[in-house]
């Protein structure tokens, strides 16, 4: 992976750290939530989007059109099940399992649909990350432990369906960037509002919930939707000269910034073997740098 690339991701991972661990402590109504960061990117970004690409969005094919859609509705789902997870278990458990079960698919099916091919180290460098991921979730005991509790079980099944989530964005949107052109920036943006349609009608329902809420949450409603989207950005312009099958295991050195949040600032405890997980999802970013 170039060096730059590798660059933009590990900030990427910083910020997207960070804002996930706003919208846990915001601990807002999902669907009013997900509307009012939307929108808050729309009309953010708006001016940067419409200036730079203004002349790009006319030349947009219909097979641009149906990537753009699909991200949207893929991020739709993707936002509201990780608030549901939070709501119903720790950050330390569902950041985690999302974000190693995300890009082993997201690198999968990269390698099998867009015909990219693995080195030993890339292969190495993955399977270090999902082996960090799985360590820093709980380990072996969430396997071994029939007293395993619910709220930690229930932590891995909502991480699990984020990650599926997450794969099926990543490898969508790489598409997009990587083989039809479309540029990062514009395609997010774009992507932004259609996700703010789609929810604007669910979100009408619960209007009511939308002013208390933003009384109560306004902060991170908008640091998440004017910061988050340049994590996003930095990632989908890393795979323009990095693979997905790198780019997308690569973004999990946000662990470590996830693992003391929760740890020290969310007192979620077990430091030490988040710690381990987060060592060995470093080392597995070192060999998809050497690949």
């Amino acid at each position: 992976m170039p060096i730059e690339a590798l660059a933009m991701v590990l900030c990427a991972a910083l910020i997207h750290a960070s804002w996930n661990f706003w919208m846990k402590k915001a601990a807002a109504p999902p669907v009013p939530f997900t509307f009012a960061v939307s929108l808050t990117m729309v009309v953010g970004y708006a001016p940067l989007a419409l200036v730079l690409y203004h002349d790009q969005i006319g030349h947009i094919a219909a097979s641009g059109w149906t990537v753009i859609a699909a991200s949207a509705v893929l991020h739709v789902v993707y936002f509201l099940v990780l608030q549901r997870g939070y709501a119903r278990a720790d950050l330390s458990i569902v950041y985690p399992v999302a974000r190693g079960v995300g890009p082993l698919l997201s690198a999968l099916v990269a390698m099998a649909w867009l015909g990219e091919t693995p080195s030993l180290a890339s292969v190495v460098g993955l399977l270090l990350i999902v082996a960090g991921t799985f360590t820093i979730a709980g380990g072996w005991s969430l396997v071994t432990r029939r007293d395993a509790s619910a709220r930690t079980l229930t932590g891995v099944g909502w991480g699990a369906a984020t990650g599926l989530c997450i794969a099926s964005y990543t490898v969508n949107d790489g598409y997009a960037v990587r083989l039809l052109g479309i540029a990062p920036i514009l395609f997010d943006w774009l992507s932004f509002l259609l996700r703010t349609a789609l929810v604007a009608p669910m979100a009408w329902r619960e209007r009511a919930q939308i002013m208390p809420m933003m009384k109560r949450s306004g902060r991170y409603v908008i640091a998440i939707g004017m910061i988050s989207p340049v994590a996003y950005i930095l990632v989908l312009t890393a795979m323009k000269s990095a693979p997905i099958s790198h780019v997308a295991p690569a973004r999990e050195v946000s662990m470590l910034f996830a693992a003391f949040l929760g740890a020290r600032m969310l007192g979620e405890g077990e430091l030490a073997r988040r710690l381990l997980g987060a060592a060995l999802i470093a080392g597995g970013v070192v060999g998809l740098t050497l690949a």
